[in-house]
């Protein structure tokens, strides 16, 4: 419950970590791996930070099976984890990618939405604010190595990085598809997209809950790259190199420039959003739709 309390404001938060920093590994020497510790104490992380101080560059891998799905446990130790980072000036850039095979992440977990009281669905929605603001306003250079299917909140998570490199598996699939479930992306998941790929593109893609392949995805400007699936990890660190060649001052105050107006309309209508997710999500008709879902997806795996 201290984890939930601490969520709902910035400074919590900041307090939480505080709380965290001082209980974690230590003073951060060449490529040690830093992880975030799950609430339930499990041995399991769900997030995998090896951060090379040589370089400046950390490799956040996603880990919790099967898909990485945005839980509010995972989202909340992936936001102390990104802000340990952020606080470190050592760490100039951050490469986010997956340990889960053939996903990159399935995006919100499905089940924090079902079935939850109002204020459990407040919570959660506070955090996957905290998770977008986090990375959409980093500092840092941040770039998505996007080794699987990334749909949903995990696509969000991918467009808020500074630049996305995708393998070239025509498997896997991108895209906000929360139409598809019933649900409405909120104005910010609809922003994000706009500012990738251009008004037209975002209109359909949300309107109509497309997921695109990697070609597709190229071809709209949803991601910048494509790369057989081996070489993932490793462009993303040779492309990392141009970035940070930019000095850092000049690249940050632009990065600022270009999305402030954006986070600045979210924080601005952060409190009436999550009321507005709450009241949408605990609908009768909503909840109906969830469990129509839920239960197709248990029809699969039998």
């Amino acid at each position: 419950m201290a984890l939930r309390a601490a969520l709902r404001s910035r400074s919590g938060f900041s307090s939480l970590l505080s709380h965290w920093s001082s209980c974690s590994h230590g003073t951060v020497r060449v490529s040690p791996v830093l992880v975030a510790q799950q609430r339930n104490n499990s041995s399991v992380p769900v997030v995998k930070v090896d951060f090379d101080q040589s370089t400046g560059v950390a490799v956040l891998h996603m880990q919790s099976p099967p898909v990485n799905s945005l839980s509010l446990d995972f989202l909340t130790e992936f936001c102390i984890a990104v802000e340990k980072l952020e606080m470190d000036k050592s760490c100039r850039g951050l490469i986010l990618t997956s340990s889960q095979p053939r996903v990159f992440s399935a995006g919100l977990d499905i089940m924090e939405m079902y079935g939850k009281s109002p204020e459990r669905c407040g919570v959660f929605w506070k955090a996957v604010q905290e998770m977008w603001l986090k990375l959409y306003s980093s500092n840092m250079v941040t770039i998505a190595a996007i080794n699987g299917s990334s749909p949903a909140g995990g696509c969000l998570m991918s467009l808020t990085c500074d630049y996305r490199i995708m393998a070239d598996n025509p498997r896997y699939s991108i895209g906000l598809n929360e139409t598809q479930l019933g649900i409405v992306a909120p104005f910010w998941f609809k922003d994000t997209l706009a500012n990738t790929v251009g008004h037209r593109h975002a209109e359909m893609a949300l309107e109509l809950g497309l997921l695109y392949n990697p070609s597709e995805a190229l071809n709209i400007g949803m991601v910048d790259q494509l790369v057989p699936e081996d070489q993932v990890l490793t462009t993303a660190a040779q492309t990392m190199k141009k970035w940070l060649a930019i000095p850092d001052h000049a690249r940050q105050i632009t990065k600022s420039m270009m999305r402030k107006p954006t986070i600045e309309k979210l924080v601005s209508k952060r409190e009436a959003d999550i009321q507005n997710f709450v009241t949408f999500i605990t609908k009768d008709s909503i909840q109906k739709s969830l469990r129509m879902y839920i239960e197709m997806l248990k029809k699969r795996k039998g």
